[in-house]
């Protein structure tokens, strides 16, 4: 991997220390560059603003963990099954690293491109599914924002301690419901054991940035 690179790859895991320590909107591009051990200089080098940073972190996550699901995803074509298994790994991401599901979902509300990323994968399943006639929906538009709308707020509660167990597959059999499959169906669909996941995802360890020196006062 070029310099240049494996720096851009360094800051992003610095970001991402960060963010999760201190929120988005609360992390500094001072402290990015302090966890990362460079200097600001470095971190403008690779980005103009902080604004960068985040959707370079957005990326990263939402191109690692949509790659992953559709890893997992192999040999299923029913698209109905593959919209199930979409949303029961983001709430299973909830349960097994809440800080990492907390932090996208902080990311997501500030960087629209996260959103794109993901809802795209999302789309082609509810278009399979319609073509299959598994789905029967009025608005594509309004369906996108039925699912992604659950999704969120269910890996929210999750990783926030508010939901029962098995709350991804609950979820997930009630947005199959409201694109059209029969009751009993979505049930089924719903809670099918999911397929293997290629990587398990480990719940991060951020550490606060160093707190910066107080100024002396000059007598």
């Amino acid at each position: 991997m070029p310099k240049r690179e494996r720096t851009r790859a360094q800051l992003a895991g610095a970001a991402i220390q960060v963010f999760a320590a201190r929120g988005v909107l609360g992390a500094t591009v001072q402290e990015i560059a302090d966890v990362a051990g460079v200097t600001t200089g470095t971190v403008y080098n690779h980005f103009k603003t902080k604004e960068e940073v985040q959707r370079e972190v957005a990326v990263r996550l939402a191109t690692t963990l949509c790659q992953r699901i559709v890893e997992s995803q192999t040999g299923v074509k029913d698209g109905a099954e593959r919209m199930a298994i979409g949303g029961r790994r983001y709430v299973w991401l909830a349960e097994v690293a809440p800080a990492w599901a907390m932090l996208m979902l902080d990311v997501a509300a500030t960087v629209p491109e996260l959103m794109a990323h993901v809802l795209q994968y999302v789309l082609a399943d509810l278009r399979l599914g319609v073509r299959q006639k598994s789905f029967r929906i009025a608005s594509e538009p309004v369906a996108m924002d039925l699912i992604g709308g659950a999704g969120m707020q269910a890996m929210r509660s999750v990783a926030m301690g508010l939901a029962p167990a098995g709350h991804g597959a609950a979820m997930s059999a009630c947005v199959l419901r409201a694109l059209g499959v029969p009751f009993d169906k979505a049930e089924r669909i719903a809670h099918r054991p999911l397929p293997d996941f290629p990587v398990v995802v480990v719940e991060p360890t951020p550490k606060p940035a160093p707190k910066r020196r107080a100024a002396r006062k000059v007598a």
